[in-house]
C-alpha cells in the first residue's frame, strides 16, 4: 500500500512512527519541499495512495475527488479546516485526527502568550538587547479575569493553568459541562459579557462556517481598552483587518497570535505594530507533541488500512465549537 506523509515534522524526534509503517511494508512518500504541497502537486500526488497522513496543506473537494485509491485521512493535529469532509464522506474516506496529542503543548503557547503580553517580555527583551536600560512597567496576571471562547480539550488545559494564578475565569461555549465548571470554578457566560468583562481573552475553537469572523469590528469594540487578545486556534476566526485598528488605535491593549488567515502572514499590516506578538503556528511544535502526534498518526492510518475501527475517527466537527 501507497502512504503519503506530508507534515515535515513527522517522525522528527523519534523513528517510532516510520518503522509502525514500514513494517507493515507500506510504500511512503515524504514532503521534501520544505513547504506545504501546492494544489498541482497534490492533485498528482493523491491519485494512487491508500492513505495520507496530513498537515496544514489543502485537501480541497477537488483534490479529494482525484483519490482514486485513498481509503484514509489521517489528521496531523486537531483541526479540519483544510479537509473537504463531505467530499471525503460522500467517498467513504475514513478521516481521523489526533484530538489529544497537542493539547498540552498549545495551552502552555497560550499561557505564554498571557505573561508575555502581560509583562512586555518581548519589548523587554529588545531594548535590552539594543542597549537601552529601561524599567517597562506590565500588568498583573494574578487575580485577573480570562475569557475562554471554547471549552474543549485545549481550553480545559487553559482552564488548569489559570488556576496557579487564581484568576477569574469566564468561559463562551454553545455546550456546558456543569460538572467541570463546578470543579474548577467557572462561569459560563455569553460572548458579549465574557467580552466586556474579561482581562484576557483566549480562542479555542475550530474554525468552521459558524466561527468565521466570529472576532471583528463589533466585538473588539465590546473588549476593554486595557484587555489582551489572544488566538492560537485558527486565524480566519478574528478578523486581522478589525484587529490592526483595534490595536493601533489604542482600542485594545495588545494581542498574540500564533495563526492567521493567510499562512505565512506576508502582506499582513499586523507586523508593523509593536503591541502585537507573531509567532509562525508553533503552538503544536514541541518535541513531545511532535512525538504523540506522528504516533496517534500512524495508529490511525494503520487502523483503518487493517480494517479496525480508528480510536480517533471524525464525523462531523460540533457545529460552532469543540
Amino acid at each position: 500500500m501507497k502512504i503519503l506523509i506530508t507534515p515535515r515534522s513527522f517522525a522528527s524526534f523519534s523513528d517510532k512512527p516510520l518503522k509502525m509503517l514500514t513494517e507493515r511494508g507500506y510504500e511512503i512518500k515524504r514532503n521534501n519541499t520544505g513547504r506545504p504541497y501546492k494544489k498541482e502537486e497534490m492533485l498528482k500526488l493523491i491519485k494512487d495512495v491508500d492513505g495520507i497522513i496530513i498537515g496544514i496543506d489543502e485537501l480541497s473537494a477537488e483534490i479529494i475527488e482525484k483519490a482514486n485509491a485513498l481509503k484514509v485521512i489521517s489528521k496531523y493535529g486537531i483541526g479540519l479546516d483544510n479537509i473537504d469532509i463531505n467530499m471525503a464522506t460522500n467517498k467513504k474516506i475514513v478521516i481521523t485526527n489526533t484530538p489529544t496529542a497537542n493539547v498540552d503543548a498549545v495551552a502552555d503557547l497560550t499561557f505564554g502568550f498571557i505573561l508575555s503580553l502581560a509583562r512586555r517580555i518581548p519589548e523587554a527583551d529588545r531594548k535590552t538587547k539594543s542597549g537601552k536600560w529601561e524599567k517597562i512597567t506590565g500588568k498583573s496576571v494574578w487575580e485577573k479575569t480570562l475569557g475562554i471562547i471554547g471549552l474543549g480539550k485545549i481550553g480545559r488545559q487553559v482552564v488548569k493553568r489559570a488556576q496557579g494564578f487564581k484568576m477569574n475565569i469566564l468561559v463562551y461555549d454553545l455546550v456546558k459541562d456543569e460538572k467541570f465548571a463546578q470543579s474548577y470554578n467557572i462561569k459560563y457566560v455569553n460572548l458579549e459579557e465574557l467580552l466586556q468583562r474579561s482581562d484576557y481573552i483566549t480562542i479555542h475553537i475550530p474554525l468552521n462556517d459558524a466561527t468565521r469572523g466570529m472576532i471583528s469590528y463589533e466585538e473588539l469594540e465590546k473588549i476593554k481598552e486595557s484587555a489582551f487578545l489572544i488566538n492560537t486556534s485558527r486565524g480566519g476566526i478574528v478578523d486581522e483587518e478589525a484587529l490592526y485598528n483595534a490595536l493601533r488605535n489604542n482600542k485594545l491593549r495588545g494581542a498574540a497570535l500564533d495563526v492567521y488567515s493567510n499562512e505565512p502572514p506576508v502582506e499582513s499590516s499586523l507586523k508593523e505594530l509593536d503591541n502585537v506578538i507573531l509567532t509562525p503556528h508553533i503552538a503544536a511544535y514541541t518535541e513531545e507533541a511532535i512525538d504523540n502526534m506522528s504516533i496517534q498518526a500512524a495508529q490511525n492510518l494503520i487502523d483503518v488500512l487493517e480494517g479496525r475501527k480508528p480510536k480517533n475517527g471524525v464525523q462531523k466537527e460540533r457545529n460552532v465549537m469543540e
